[in-house]
């Protein structure tokens, strides 16, 4: 017990840090569109059908990894690593001197397709080393997610001189560290239960729990809300900017308000030890459902810091409920189905993503019903609300 506890002390750090410079694929495309709209000459739209396209890739690629049980079956740290290179590779064709709209996107797609096997599995990889404990494990990982995500925006932030390209050279050379970090010093965890066979029927099993289905529609709830928000935060930053006449720099508070989250999960899973998973839960949907709905009174606020600050509660918000549903979730199927149900309830709740996605893109242009477009992602809060209740 003792040679587990400090393996297992040793592995949390390992899995945190991989899981970070793995996502940072994930918005990497978003933090350089501007740069790639004038250098491939996009649309304005570009945006929205870059990230749904990530979105989508993702979507796909959990699918296929839920229908073939691939991290309940073989080595999740295989899968993890394999995917983390896939990932690069795919991140490094935005570089592509030739590159179209179409091209652009196909990138992205399979961006998000590799990523499939990173998110999910590195919580799956958690979850065979974490028994007890998982909630705060979870926390963490997901802390690193949001920090992964974020962090093409810090890059670009800086006053550097650099070029966009750099952006998706680090991000890409994360992506491999990540998965060879995993490969070498991440075995299989103490608690793993091999599935012996591919069993398709694991897909509709986990849903006949009825907590297991309350747990995962809160999770659909707060994913409604989740990427659409993470996704417009620059166009909200760029709203504010013209309506208030003021000068931000919106990929430094892009990245801090996206980057609060990271903050927001850690202190989430603790708070959790203390109060309960779903009642946390239940706080954090109910902050961020309040923000959605008073976010049209956001854009009228005159102080710059006090703009900020709202949209840093927001941020904290809107993500410190994730590791707490992905725990609801793991907890209430079987042990040698895990990595499956994290999969499909991921695959699932991206798929809702896609939709609030191109909501937004949609209103986001009619200058008129710009500021109240946020309230529409208000829904996912209050669904999420209710089911939680029943888990």
């Amino acid at each position: 017990m003792k040679t587990q506890a400090v393996t297992s002390k040793r592995v949390l750090p390992l899995i945190i840090f991989s899981q970070f410079c793995c996502t940072s694929l994930w918005f990497a495309g978003n933090a350089v569109v501007d740069n790639l709209i004038v250098y491939f000459n996009l649309s304005v739209e570009s945006l929205g059908y870059m990230s749904s396209s990530v979105q989508f890739g993702f979507i796909i690629g959990t699918f296929i990894f839920a229908m073939l049980s691939l991290s309940d079956r073989f080595s999740p740290s295989r899968v993890f690593f394999i995917c983390a290179v896939l990932g690069s590779v795919c991140n490094f064709g935005i570089l592509y001197t030739n590159n179209t709209i179409v091209t652009l996107v196909a990138f992205r797609f399979f961006t998000g397709f590799s990523l499939a096997g990173i998110y999910p599995v590195g919580m799956k990889i958690a979850a065979d080393y974490f028994e007890k404990g998982l909630g705060k494990s979870l926390s963490f990982l997901i802390a690193a997610l949001v920090l992964g995500t974020a962090f093409p925006y810090l890059i670009q932030s800086f006053d550097f001189n650099l070029k966009w390209q750099s952006v998706v050279w680090a991000t890409s050379v994360l992506a491999l560290l990540g998965g060879v970090l995993i490969l070498i010093w991440v075995p299989n965890g103490p608690y793993r239960k091999r599935a012996a066979k591919f069993d398709m029927s694991k897909i509709l099993n986990v849903f006949k729990n009825s907590s297991f289905r309350s747990a995962a529609m809160g999770y659909f709830g707060h994913m409604w809300e989740l990427y659409a928000f993470w996704t417009f935060v620059p166009a909200i930053l760029m709203m504010y900017q013209k309506l208030q006449h003021v000068t931000l720099n919106i990929p430094l508070w892009s990245f801090l308000i996206i980057a609060s989250g990271t903050l927001s999960c850690i202190i989430g899973g603790f708070i959790s030890e203390k109060f309960g998973v779903k009642k946390t839960a239940g706080w954090a949907l109910s902050i961020s459902g309040f923000c959605c709905l008073l976010s049209p009174l956001f854009f009228m606020i005159s102080s710059t810091p006090l703009f900020i600050i709202v949209l840093v509660i927001w941020g904290m918000a809107v993500i410190a409920d994730s590791p707490l549903f992905s725990t609801m979730v793991a907890q209430n199927c079987e042990v040698q189905s895990i990595g499956t149900a994290l999969t499909i309830v991921n695959c699932i709740g991206y798929s809702l993503t896609i939709i609030s996605i191109q909501m937004l893109n949609h209103f986001t242009t009619n200058i008129t019903f710009a500021p109240c477009a946020f309230t529409v992602l208000a829904l996912g809060p209050i669904i999420g609300l209710i089911y939680l209740k029943k888990v």
